[in-house]
This record gives structure tokens, C-alpha cells and sequence, in this order.
């Protein structure tokens, strides 16, 4: 079985696209950045004042990469090159994911569907340069999960 995203070929150009459809949708400014000790992608735009940070994690997408596809007797590469591949195809993948997930949510504000705050709540910068999800984990401002997580009751 295959990840989604998995083929995806080009992080530049989603990159390009997310930039060209904030633009678009009126944002002001934007920048993106790597940051290679956590193995992260970021996306940092403002519209109307308000500034938004979107972080994606290649490691986290590589992780997944290497649970569908695990390293066996098998496979052509060594080890370290499997799992060097993994981070590549997760460090091109969170750009496309990023670039479809923002779509939504700029659709869906567009559309009326939901506000910019409802979007892009969690992912708000707060004048100490926290998010507003950061924020409220540091905080303990959210319940803790339950172990019925998931669950429908019936």
C-alpha cells in the first residue's frame, strides 16, 4: 500500500502554489524555512494583521514512509540510504501536503464555510512569538486525551 503524497515530485512548486494562492487570497507577507535539527518545514504569512506559522515535519512523514516501506533483506540500498530516502520523499511530501491543506482552509473561508480565526486558530503567532496551540499545550489549557479518543458512541 502506498502513503499519500508519497510520489510527490516537487516541493518547490507547491511551495510556489501556496505562496501564489495567499498572495491571492491577501496576504501581506511570506517567508518559509527549514529547520534541520527537528527535521521541519515552516510557513509563516500574515493576513490582516494577524500572523500565522504552519510547521510540517519531514521526519514525521519519513517515519510513516518507513512503516509502509521497511527496510528488509531485500531492499537494493543499505540501511542508511533507506532511511535517508525516506526523509527525502517526507521533506518534498509536507510541502504538498501543506500546499492542499492550506487550499482547504482558504476555501473554505472564502466560501463562508468558516472564518480566517476558525482556519487558522491553532496556527495564530502570539505576540511572544508562540502559536496559539504552543500556547495552550504549555498551559494546559486542553484537556488531557482520553483513551476513548476516536471512539463513536453508538
Amino acid at each position: 500500500m502506498s502513503l499519500p503524497y508519497e510520489n510527490a515530485t516537487s516541493g518547490a512548486n507547491a511551495l510556489n502554489d501556496i505562496q501564489k494562492m495567499l498572495r491571492k487570497f491577501g496576504c501581506a507577507k511570506f517567508a518559509t524555512g527549514e529547520d534541520y535539527d527537528n527535521g521541519e518545514i515552516f510557513i509563516q504569512f500574515e493576513h490582516r494583521g494577524r500572523q500565522v506559522q504552519l510547521k510540517a515535519s519531514a521526519r514525521g512523514y519519513a517515519a510513516a514512509w518507513l512503516k509502509e516501506h521497511p527496510y528488509s533483506s531485500r531492499t537494493r540500498k543499505s540501511r542508511t540510504e533507506h532511511e535517508s530516502h525516506a526523509l527525502s520523499v517526507g521533506s518534498v511530501a509536507v510541502y504538498s501536503i501543506l500546499r492542499d491543506w492550506v487550499k482547504g482552509q482558504v476555501t473554505a473561508i472564502e466560501i463562508g464555510m468558516m472564518s480566517f480565526e476558525a482556519a487558522f486558530l491553532s496556527h495564530i503567532m502570539l505576540p511572544s512569538g508562540m502559536t496559539v496551540i504552543e500556547y495552550a499545550e504549555r498551559q494546559k489549557l486542553l484537556p488531557s486525551p482520553s483513551s476513548d479518543e476516536g471512539k463513536i458512541d453508538a
